[in-house]
């Protein structure tokens, strides 16, 4: 039996504003954290968004948009039509889903209920799935365009560094950081407002 493969545009646009404020993700903080001193500079976290900028941006032509997410989408489907006939069998999806569970836990990130906290999930309610990721395309999207430019990534980066930093040290700690978590969370289980 074959089964159509869905891989939602807003995924991938999901992963890249996400990469905007990556430091925001659990286990983010640790990898941002160059010097590892415990806490994230301005500069830690503006690399690190670069660096998720610069991997989704597939065409470098300094922007996120339709274009790059269909590319992404034309890979991802490539990687997992192993047999390449222009389509995915339920074989192939059920061994792609595995080897994505494997690589997670490889890397300590197979924990779902805390992958999915705070981002809408199946069972979840209509309202809510895919709701976070929306949120955050607006927060990032300045001018609603539906591409995210270098310059509205780095607006977005500072806008979230600046909200984190409370004691505004320059700095984001541990528990500055948790809060900042945990505040998102909650914006998140909102309901979308247009």
């Amino acid at each position: 039996m074959k089964k159509k493969l869905l891989i939602g545009g807003g995924a991938v646009a999901t992963a890249a504003i996400a990469a905007a404020v990556a430091f925001a993700a659990p286990g983010q903080m640790s990898k941002a954290d160059a010097n590892g001193d415990g806490s994230l500079s301005k500069a830690e976290v503006t690399a690190m968004a670069n660096t998720h900028f610069t991997k989704m941006d597939v065409n470098a032509d300094g922007q996120i948009n339709a274009v790059d997410r269909e590319a992404k989408h034309k890979a991802k489907f490539g990687e997992i039509d192993t047999d390449k006939n222009g389509s995915i069998s339920e074989t192939e999806f059920t061994a792609a889903h595995a080897a994505r569970m494997a690589e997670r836990g490889e890397r300590g990130e197979g924990k779902m209920r805390g992958h999915h906290e705070g981002r809408g999930h199946h069972g979840e309610g209509k309202g809510h799935r895919g709701g976070g990721g929306m949120k955050m395309l607006k927060m990032a999207d300045a001018n609603g365009d539906k591409t995210i430019t270098k310059a509205e990534m780095t607006a977005a980066v500072d806008a979230h560094f600046a909200k984190a930093d409370t004691n505004k040290d320059g700095q984001i700690s541990s528990a500055e950081h948790d809060a900042m978590r945990s505040a998102m969370r909650e914006r998140m289980k909102a309901p979308a407002t247009n």
